[in-house]
């Protein structure tokens, strides 16, 4: 039986008279079966288990149909049947599993994991409302409850439970089953462990909930509220939920296959995606003792088992949590926890390599680099921080543990599926082997002279930014410029990647042109990101974009040359969008803040230009493409670790010293802006810019505003901004995700 046989069969009508909600679930129904052969019938010996807090899978209709090489007949099925593929895309809501870039991070790999047929799962919990869904009322964000599962999902559930131990009561867990679909490979699956007894009628107005109801609440939300002890321990539950459901399965899993658990690193590794898995290391630890293995070689074996990776040097990746929240919420884990300090302690007079400090504190990653064999960074620049300056004494007594794995994406999603225009063009040009072989891509530098290419490159473009035109008035009534610069910031809403910064470059442009100097090219300048329920200051800049936004809206000297939006909710759906229709990629984090990021190796591959500081990624994109090809502003992380360390910078200074800066962020408090704004949010902001700027913005902010000044006027020059695309498109080869997870197998899983 032929695919349209099928398809018609499963309909049981005529499939132009179908619905594009019948059609979703017939297809979803055909990709499920057809992924389930790919199943490994014969498990391998050695497995990876990756376990993550999130895991942002966006949609996954598409990209599984490419993986399972019948996007193209299904489109073409549909289309004579008088049906759009990408309409039936629109039924699909998108799971709440993730939010920014540590959950995407973690489907990309899952995707070339099964793309290379390893033998890897991964692991983590079933939200059943996700972050939120962003709303925006009166110019401020708020949050409202993110519902995604039908009855019928892409989620498979199974027959395993476990029961599982907090303080003083048990949840039983029920296991659901998402397959991973490689690219032309295997299917392996990601793992997400439930609670039997999950309520979401809890919810009341917007996101609020009874945080110690944890029966009914568990796996209601991604990173619950935790401004207060009981959001905390609302988290150590939700982490151990994890850890305990997920260590009791690999170990099952691995005794199945002859495992006598003394041997278990020989069946299993455990990648540990930054630290809210870390408690799989006592937990392990704890499991091994109880089954009659001695503490000692239980501590080793597990060593020999888990491995980490440390995303990022800020603070809340970093975590800690009080030994009374952990004697409350998870008591049989401390004496282990006790234990594996002691041994520390007796090896090195040295608190700071402590796990539990003089304020009784649970330092996390102390737990992971002290009880792993590998710990990686994600960008070569964020690696060598590590190393030198955030784990420098670490790295002093365990270099052999320390390596890098720069991050990447997976292509099959943020080109073949997201971009196929562009897809069809290279694939025309240099053939299909670079979906498979990123690196073929290079093979585009010979058609740098070629004016057709360029033109062609500059047209798809240009088509991408109608289609992103459509959508933004279909989803928000809003319209924007298709002629126009589009420079876009889409990342999750933090000072340290300071949006605050390029929301100053629009007042300093709106300034201008008020002043008479107008740009050649009018400019869209779009926001995407969400704010932290708790997180004051971050719900301020959003406030400050949305009256920005409004302000030019409504002023009709400038908005024929600058338009601003804010994308309400962004998520990968959006993403699929902006990222091809980008020409600016906005990648303005504070040197030395931002490990790697992947949202700039995305704008690259589809052919937009960055605009960045020396951080991150972006220092090795620099590399490949050359000075001449992106667009590098700021001080230098060297000088910005220099400045933390001396505590010397005073953004008073630049406020007063630069009357630019002044003017731009005297105008967050003008007549202006507060006509249109909350007094409240926005005088808070002013100040928070002036008494501490934490992340520098006003350090950088002449050196920005020069820099895409710059990059505007070289925007004019359409036939060598194309060639420049076409540079930072044959160069982002490197940044395929399946180069990324081939060295983590070669040098730290050994799976194969």
């Amino acid at each position: 039986m032929n695919l349209s046989q099928i398809l018609s069969s499963k309909c049981n009508k005529d499939i132009s008279t179908c619905t594009n909600e019948e059609l979703y679930f017939v297809l979803l129904e055909i990709v499920q079966e057809l992924g389930e052969q790919k199943v490994k019938k014969k498990q391998d010996k050695k497995k990876l288990y990756y376990i993550s807090a999130e895991f942002l899978i966006g949609k996954l209709l598409s990209n599984n149909l490419i993986n399972l090489g019948i996007y193209d007949e299904v489109k073409k099925i549909l289309a004579e049947n008088g049906k759009n593929l990408s309409e039936v895309e629109e039924v699909e809501p998108e799971p709440s599993l993730g939010n920014g870039g540590l959950g995407r991070l973690a489907a990309c790999f899952l995707d070339s994991i099964a793309t290379l047929g390893l033998p890897g799962d991964g692991i983590g919990l079933n939200y059943h409302l996700g972050l939120f869904k962003q709303v925006f009322k009166n110019n401020l964000q708020t949050e409202e409850i993110n519902e995604w599962i039908n009855n019928q999902s892409w989620l498979n559930k199974t027959d395993i439970t476990y029961d599982i131990d907090f303080g003083d009561f048990s949840l039983k867990s029920r296991l659901y089953d998402i397959y991973v679909i490689g690219y032309n490979n295997v299917t392996n699956k990601l793992h997400l462990f439930d609670v039997e007894t999950v309520d979401e009628g809890i919810v009341k107005e917007g996101i609020k909930f009874d945080k110690e109801n944890v029966e009914k609440n568990l796996t209601l939300f991604l990173y619950p509220d935790d401004s207060d002890e009981k959001g905390h321990l609302l988290r150590i539950y939700q982490q151990y939920f994890m850890v305990s459901n997920g260590a009791r399965f690999i170990l099952d899993e691995c005794i199945s296959k002859g495992c006598n658990l003394h041997d278990l690193y020989d069946y299993a590794v455990i990648q540990i995606n930054d630290t809210h898995p870390t408690m799989v290391i006592p937990e392990l630890i704890r499991l091994l003792v109880e089954k009659g293995i001695e503490i000692d070689e239980a501590i080793e074996i597990v060593s020999k088992t888990c491995a980490y990776t440390n995303h990022t040097i800020l603070a809340e990746a970093l975590e800690k949590w009080p030994i009374a929240y952990l004697e409350k919420a998870v008591p049989q884990l401390v004496p282990i926890i006790k234990i594996l300090d002691e041994k520390v302690r007796e090896k090195y007079d040295d608190e700071s390599f402590y796990i539990i400090d003089k304020n009784n504190n649970v330092h996390m990653a102390h737990i992971d680099i002290h009880y792993t064999f590998s710990v990686n960074g994600v960008a070569s620049l964020h690696t060598d921080i590590l190393k030198n300056n955030e784990l420098h004494n670490f790295y002093d007594i365990y270099p052999e543990k320390f390596n890098n794995k720069t991050n990447g994406i997976t292509f099959r999603r943020w080109l073949m599926h997201c971009n196929p225009e562009l897809t069809e063009l290279i694939e025309r040009l240099i053939g299909d082997e670079f979906k498979l072989d990123a690196e073929k891509l290079q093979e585009l530098t010979k058609y740098i002279d070629d004016k057709e290419v360029l033109q062609k490159l500059l047209d798809i473009k240009h088509d991408k930014k109608i289609e992103l035109k459509k959508y933004l008035k279909k989803t928000q009534n809003i319209d924007i410029d298709e002629n126009s610069i589009f420079d876009i910031q889409i990342k999750r809403l933090h000072e340290y990647k300071r949006q605050y910064m390029n929301a100053l470059y629009v007042i300093y442009k709106y300034l201008q042109i008020k002043k008479g100097n107008i740009p050649v090219t009018p400019i869209t300048i779009i926001f995407g990101a969400k704010a932290a329920p708790a997180y004051t200051i971050a719900k301020d800049i959003i406030h400050l974009i949305l009256c920005l936004q409004q302000l030019i809206d409504n002023d009709e000297e400038v908005n024929k040359y600058l338009k601003v939006v804010m994308v309400e909710n962004y998520n990968v759906t959006a993403a699929e969008k902006l990222i091809p229709a980008c020409d600016i990629s906005e990648q303005i984090s504070l040197a030395s803040k931002e490990a790697s990021g992947t949202g700039n190796m995305k704008f690259m591959l589809n052919g937009a230009l960055t605009l960045g500081t020396e951080d991150g990624a972006n220092v090795e994109i620099h590399e490949l493409v050359g000075d001449e090809n992106i667009f590098i502003f700021g001080e230098s992380s060297e000088t910005v670790i220099e400045h933390y360390k001396n505590g010397d910078y005073d953004p008073l200074d630049f406020y007063i010293k630069d009357k630019n800066i002044k003017e731009v962020v005297d105008f967050i408090v003008s007549d202006e802006i507060m006509n249109i704004g909350c007094e409240e949010n926005l005088i808070r902001l002013y100040k928070e810019i002036l008494r501490k700027d934490w992340f520098m913005g006003l350090l950088d902010f002449k050196s920005y505003c020069n820099k895409k000044e710059e990059a505007f006027k070289e925007y004019e020059n359409r036939e060598s901004w194309a060639k420049k695309a076409l540079i930072n498109i044959s160069k982002a080869g490197y940044f395929s995700s399946d180069r990324t997870i081939e060295e983590y197998n070669k040098d730290i899983w050994k799976l194969k």
